[in-house]
């Protein structure tokens, strides 16, 4: 297709990672692993949430809620990853391209609304226990995991329609193992700036906006862990919410450095090399740390353990 003698990109190659055939071949494994993984311990966590009686309370909720979220968010750039490793066809379409960066960041920004969900939740049990249930009811749950839904979704729109109303005519070679935002904004001959300014606001107001909230959250929680009277108590409390802290350390440690900076053009391939930490990384981690932590989940998993066992016998 031409149009002011320049001919328009119908569809992007995605690099990857620069391997040699038998890298390419052990990194391929690597990542299949992890990912099957993943996707196994994320859904056995849901189906235990679910089952047992002993986790149908607020925090178990969200946990459930951040494992079902961990099984689409590497979905969407993991398989189309592994298929580039395994057959090294490496394009995409401009449509296809388009909802892999919209799915993406969407995800991203619903596990950020989802985090800040979950400190809220430790706030309230930590702050004010009394009355914890009363505030974190069922409907209270449900409307923060949809609202988190809805809210990621929704901030999304607007950045992938203005990308796609983009002219990519600089070439179609996507130095990613996604559709990536600063990536497909360098392809692009239109004019970006305004864009880049608008998503950057945008990842300024719900990474560091969410995170800002997060951080209250734990102050108040550390100033009413620090005021009781026992080791004991203090402990009890400081360990309900170390698991979210070191989940939330490990997500937006990687993400603020990527997405929170004015200009990403001088630094692509670092983003791309930590771009594997939120995206493949994390959603193995969350579900080992909060199942390590946790007592009460342990005992779930040995006890679901014990009925597959037995009805297997």
């Amino acid at each position: 297709m031409k149009q002011n003698n320049e001919t328009m990109v119908t569809e992007f190659m995605i690099l990857g990672f620069s391997l040699l055939k038998d890298t390419r071949l052990y990194f391929f494994i690597v990542i299949f692993i992890i990912y099957i993984v993943t996707i196994t311990c994320n859904i056995f966590i849901v189906i235990i949430v679910k089952t047992e009686r002993r986790l149908h309370k607020p925090m178990y909720f969200f946990i459930g809620g951040l494992s079902f979220l961990e099984i689409w968010f590497p979905s969407v750039t993991v398989p189309r990853l592994l298929w580039s490793l395994k057959t090294r066809k490496d394009s995409i379409s401009l449509v296809g391209c388009m909802l892999q960066f919209y799915f993406h960041f969407a995800l991203g920004a619903i596990e950020i609304f989802l985090l800040t969900a979950m400190a809220y939740d430790r706030y309230v049990a930590i702050c004010n226990p009394l009355r914890y249930f009363m505030i974190m009811s069922p409907k209270i749950c449900i409307l923060l995991i949809v609202g988190s839904w809805v809210g990621g979704f929704s901030a999304m729109v607007g950045p992938c329609l203005q990308i796609s109303s983009l002219s990519f005519c600089g070439g179609n070679q996507i130095d990613h193992y996604y559709c990536d935002f600063a990536s497909l904004l360098k392809l692009s001959c239109s004019e970006t700036s305004s864009i880049e300014t608008q998503f950057f606001c945008l990842c300024l107001f719900v990474i560091l906006g969410c995170f800002f909230l997060i951080i209250i959250s734990y102050l108040c929680i550390i100033r009413t862990t620090m005021r009781l009277p026992t080791a004991s108590g203090r402990k009890k409390a400081f360990s309900t919410f170390a698991s979210h802290m070191i989940v939330v350390l490990l997500f937006y440690s990687t993400n603020i450095f990527m997405f929170v900076r004015p200009s990403t053009g001088g630094l692509l391939h670092v983003n791309k090399i930590l771009s594997v930490f939120p995206s493949i990384v994390t959603p193995l981690l969350n579900p080992i740390i909060y199942t390590l932590r946790n007592h009460e989940v342990i005992e779930a998993i040995k006890k679901t353990t014990m009925k597959m066992n037995v009805f297997r016998i």
